[in-house]
C-alpha cells in the first residue's frame, strides 16, 4: 500500500499520488496516460493531474488495481 509520507514531490496536489516504492513498470502510464507521467531523472511515475469526473476516477482506480507494487495511493490532500 502506498504511503503518504513517501509521496513523490512531482505528484499533482490532490487525493491521488505515487510514492517512492514505484519500480517504473509503466502499467499506470499505459492504463491512464492522461493522469500518470514519468520523471526521466528518477525513472519513477507520478500523478500528472488529478481525475475530476467519475470516468477519470474509474481509470485512475483501474491503474491502482494494476500497480504491481501498490505504489499509487488515494489518501493524499
Amino acid at each position: 500500500m502506498a504511503t503518504l509520507t513517501e509521496r513523490l514531490p512531482e505528484n499533482a496536489p490532490g487525493t491521488y499520488y505515487v510514492d517512492a516504492t514505484c519500480i517504473d513498470c509503466d502499467q499506470c502510464r499505459v492504463t491512464a496516460p492522461d493522469f500518470f507521467g514519468r520523471n526521466q531523472d528518477t525513472c519513477l511515475s507520478y500523478v500528472l493531474k488529478q481525475p475530476a469526473t467519475p470516468e477519470e476516477i474509474a481509470l485512475v482506480e483501474e491503474a491502482i488495481g494494476s500497480c504491481a507494487t501498490d505504489s499509487i495511493g488515494r489518501d493524499g490532500a
